[in-house]
This record gives structure tokens, sequence and C-alpha cells, in this order.
């Protein structure tokens, strides 16, 4: 019995689909006739009509027809057969660098010919090389045009837009014919209720777009048809994370309530008072802990508006109830800073802070292990290292992971089962720096409960970001001279195009060494990620001490770098980094 539903329909079930195609089809991750139907064209081609000869352009990618005027056989540096065409408003020259006897033959004065391919400038004129051609018979009648335009698809070595083009054909033919041949998981109320087509309605449009529509209109992000399977993706996407939020939110999480003293201590000892927003936000991570289900909860906040405050109070709570906490960063130079500061805030009130790095090494990185497992430390800081299989946790009750979008979920999850105590998981605080819009935020963390800390602490003065062309270097330099003369210090960030780290640590040392002959007066430094990381956790020392007026870096400068006195960043061809890069610098 034949499957009804086309993910059951394997692809080697169709017409010319043998072995070989059916392998290459693999490598793009089609497997069945669904597949087919969504892997969608990258761009499509006009061959619904003919384009006189008099009105061709270079770049136009037209479908041609004329009449053979003279076919001749030219040897130069490359053996080519060119073809002329004429149609009464102009002549196109067809240029064929490999071409048979057999071609040569058909290709003779007086046959009308039709032919596809792209303008371009030729030697004598407008030209065509290698296009798709067919000759037509003329005492046949003419062969009809394409009713719709021409799908060019992803692709792969071996596998033709026409055997794809033939293949697509066989599954929609079978999308129409069959009924309930795909679900339509979107319900009809939701439909109508957003002026949406159907999803075959959809496919088939995009697949094989009517004549006469623009290719613009057709890639668009508004195109409707298009619209339909966004809409749909993205519900999947946000259905897959909720359901995920809810399977997490069946596992139990311990109570942690605590009794607020060392919380207390900590706020009393401060040099400074929390912000409402801080303090809204310690509020509702408190509300969060108090509950038997384990906390998801990110904590969005500008730089210097005081998330590390509110981890520090979270793992407090955790440690008034008996637990440990621990704070992961996707560096090491920011889970340095993360421990020095959770050290000086805590160990006045009699708390261990450990502290775990790829760079810790024999009898410390032993100290360390054994002080975690054992819950002599209280509160652990740390990197990647922590998901090693040789850590582990006595109680763990709050796992806390700054810069999420540095991680992978599947990272975050290792670390929460590594805290799994007697079927209990450990709450979870995220932390991050970049602006999420709430749309996004719903989209990409739907799993998460969010937070925004939205207000600074009084008296930050604004940021102010100019762009300035690379013709004004000079300017840009007098800048820092005179910013670091008056005893501020500065930043240089190069970045490449290239997705080399080799060449991005080439081209900051060369910045080095240009800046050094035009600065000599300043103490400058270099920071890259090819750099042992004693080198450069000395230098970033040093840079923090004030004994550097300029540090040169890379993007490995990007997560977390706290130096209150440095008031200038250049940052380099910041056209070549993703906004959450730049919010990040």
């Amino acid at each position: 019995m034949t499957p009804a539903s086309l993910d059951q329909i394997e692809i080697a079930l169709l017409k010319g689909a043998g072995p070989a195609v059916v392998e290459r089809c693999e490598r793009l991750g089609l497997h069945s006739v669904q597949d087919l139907l969504f892997h969608l064209p990258l761009r499509y081609q006009d061959r619904t009509r003919i384009t006189p000869l008099g009105s061709l352009r270079p770049g136009d990618e037209v479908m041609v027809e004329g009449y053979i005027r003279v076919a001749d056989i030219i040897k130069g540096k490359r053996r080519s057969l060119l073809c002329k065409i004429q149609d009464g408003s102009g002549t196109l020259t067809l240029r064929f660098f490999h071409f048979s006897q057999a071609q040569r033959v058909a290709l003779r004065s007086g046959e009308l010919l039709r032919g596809f391919g792209e303008v371009r400038v030729g030697p004598n004129g407008l030209e065509m090389v290698h296009p798709e051609y067919k000759v037509l018979q003329a005492d046949s009648p003419p062969a009809d045009l394409s009713q719709a335009l021409t799908a060019i698809y992803p692709a792969t070595e071996g596998l033709t837009q026409a055997r794809l083009r033939q293949l697509s054909d066989q599954a929609l033919s079978m999308l129409q014919r069959r009924e309930n041949a795909l679900t339509d998981w979107v319900p009809a109320e939701l439909l109508r209720q957003h002026r949406l087509c159907s999803l075959e309605e959809a496919l088939l449009y995009l697949h094989r777009p009517p004549a006469g529509i623009s290719q613009e209109r057709l890639l668009s992000t508004t195109e409707p048809h298009r619209q339909r399977l966004v809409f749909e993706e993205l519900l999947a996407h946000h259905l897959s994370l909720i359901k995920l939020r809810q399977q997490a939110l069946r596992i139990d999480a311990p109570v942690l309530t605590g009794d607020q003293s060392l919380r207390q201590a900590l706020l009393a000892s401060l040099p400074f008072s929390l912000t409402n927003a801080q303090q809204r936000v310690v509020q509702e991570v408190a509300e969060d802990m108090n509950k038997s289900a384990p906390m998801l909860r990110l904590v969005q906040g500008d730089v210097g508006s005081g998330k590390t405050v509110v981890a520090a109070l979270a793992a407090l709570q955790a440690v008034e109830s008996g637990f440990q906490a621990v704070m992961m960063a996707p560096t090491e130079i920011l889970a340095e800073q993360h421990f020095h500061n959770f050290s000086r805030w805590l160990e006045p009130l009699g708390l261990k802070v450990a502290w775990l790095a790829g760079k810790l090494k024999g009898k410390a990185r032993q100290q360390s292990l054994e002080a975690i497992a054992s819950g002599e430390a209280r509160v652990i800081v740390g990197t990647h290292a922590l998901f090693q299989d040789d850590v582990s946790f006595a109680h763990l009750g709050l796992v806390i992971i700054d810069e999420q979008h540095r991680f992978g979920v599947h990272q975050r999850l290792a670390l929460r089962e590594k805290g799994m105590h007697q079927g209990k998981a450990p709450h979870q605080l995220i932390m991050t720096a970049t602006p999420i819009p709430r749309t996004l935020a719903m989209v990409a963390y739907a799993d998460l409960d969010c937070s925004v800390i939205d207000e600074l602490p009084p008296g930050r003065t604004p940021i102010q970001t100019v762009v300035i062309a690379d013709q004004r270097r000079d300017a840009v330099i007098e800048r820092v001279r005179g910013a670091c003369m008056a005893g501020r210090q500065a930043y240089w960030v190069c970045t490449l195009i290239e997705e080399s780290e080799v060449l991005e640590c080439q081209a900051a040392e060369a910045t080095t060494e240009q800046l050094k002959e035009a600065l000599p007066e300043l103490k400058i430094g270099l920071v890259h990620g090819r750099m042992k990381a004693t080198e450069k956790a000395a230098v970033m020392a040093e840079f923090k001490a004030g004994d550097l007026h300029l540090l040169v870096a890379t993007t490995v400068i990007e997560v977390g770098v706290d130096v209150p006195n440095a008031s200038v960043m250049i940052i380099e061809n910041p056209e070549r980094l993703g906004l959450a890069q730049l919010h990040q610098l």
C-alpha cells in the first residue's frame, strides 16, 4: 500500500532518482518528497517571454530567439565556436568553448534557435557564453514558453538544476493529486485571523511563480506566500521552546528561601545603593528561587548597569539556603574579573570563592576540585572548564551564566545536569549586556523569563558613538593622544573580513607598530587570541593598573573588560562586526 503522506515517500521512488541522485540529495538533507517541497528556490529565471535582441543589456539573464546567420570556428588563444543570431531588431553572438561535432552540424545558417543565458560584453559586441539552447524546427509548431518563472535551487556537486526541477515537478504533482498529502498544522481560524494562505498554496506558488512577477517582490520578506512559511517556521520554533520550558518546569528544584543575613551584610558593605531597577530585578530573581520549579531567568542590562551585584545577591540567597552557586563566563578574562569581584565582596562575609579555568593546572586545580566537591567552596567562578568530567559539586543550587549568547543551549543544559541532586535541578540565571528587542527575546528565549535593568547608576554620562572616515585617521590618533595625555586610557580594536585568527593577530601587530611610531610618548600594549593566557592576563593587568596608555586588541576583549579609566575606544572597520559584537565592545 502506497503511503499517503509525502514525508513517508522516499526520493528513490521518483522517476530519474537513481542511487547517485539520491546520495547527492541526501547531502542537501533531502530524504523524502516532503523535503523536496520545503527545499525552496534561492532565486528565479524568467523564461516566460522572448526578449528582442535589440533591447539586450549587459547583465540581463533572458530568453532570446533568432535565425542563425553565421556559425564559424574561431582559432585563437582558445578555440571556440561562434554563432551569430538575428531577429530583425539586433544581433547577438553565442560563444561555445566546448562543443561537439554534432553541435557544429546542428548550428548551421538559416536555423531558428531559442536560447537562455546571461548577456555580457564580448570582443565584438554583446554575447552569451555557453547558453542553454534549442534548435526549433521550422515546419513544426513553435515550442511553448514556460508558463511560470524557472526556479534556481540550492544545489550540490553533481546535482544539476534540471534534475532538481524534474524532481520538484514530481513532488508538486503529488502534492496536488493526493488528499492530505501534507499536514497543515496551523489551524484554519489562525490562518483567517492573519490572512494567510494554505500551506499547499504557498509551496505551489513559491516553486512555480506565475509569469510577470518580479524577483524582487518574490524574494521579499513581505511576499504573502513566503510570509505563510515564515509564520509556520517561527510558530514551530516558539512551540518547541515552550515545550522545552514545560519539560524543565516538571523537574523539581530546591526551594532557596534564605534568611537574608548574607544579602543584608553585602548590601551594607557596598559603597553604593542599588538602583530601583536593580532592586526590582533582585526581587524577581528571589521570588523565582523561592519556588520548587527551576528558575530560568534572563537578566538583560547595559554595561555598568549592575548585573554582577544582582548575580552576587542571587548566589548569597543560594548559600543562605545551604547550597552552592556557580558562575560561568565565556572567556578567562571575564571569568577572572568576576572571580575578583566575588572574592572582594564575599570573602569578608566568611565565604570561600573557588576559581576554575583551563589555565589552572596541577596542585592548584586539584585543590579547587576538592573544595568544590566537598562543599567547602560555597561559590564557584569559572569558564567552560566547569563542564569537564572531573568537576563535581556537593549541593549546587544556582547556576549563573554570563553572556548566554556565547554558549550553546547544550552547554547550558550540561552544567544543569552536573547540578542534579536527588532528582532536583539547580535554578538558572542568565545574564547579557546585548540589547534584545522584546519580539526577538520572545522568539529566541521563549524558554526564559526576562528581566531588564533599564536604569544606570547616577552620575553616568551618555556614551557618544561617532563614525569617522578612514581618511581622518591622523585626527583620530590625535584624539587618542589627547585623551591619554589627560590621564585617560584608550582601546584600539582591529577587525578583519577573513575568519582567520592568524591574519587578525598579524593585523593587530602591524597596527601596534604603526601606533608606536605615531605616538612615541605613549605606552602601548597588545592583546590577541594567539597569545598564551598568562601573557594576555599580564597585559590586561598592566592596562587595568594604568601602566599602559593604549591597548591594541582583537575582538578577544569583546566580553566584559572592566577598566573604568578607559574613556575612548577606536574600532577599525566596524561594518565587519555584528550588532551584538559592536554593542559588547
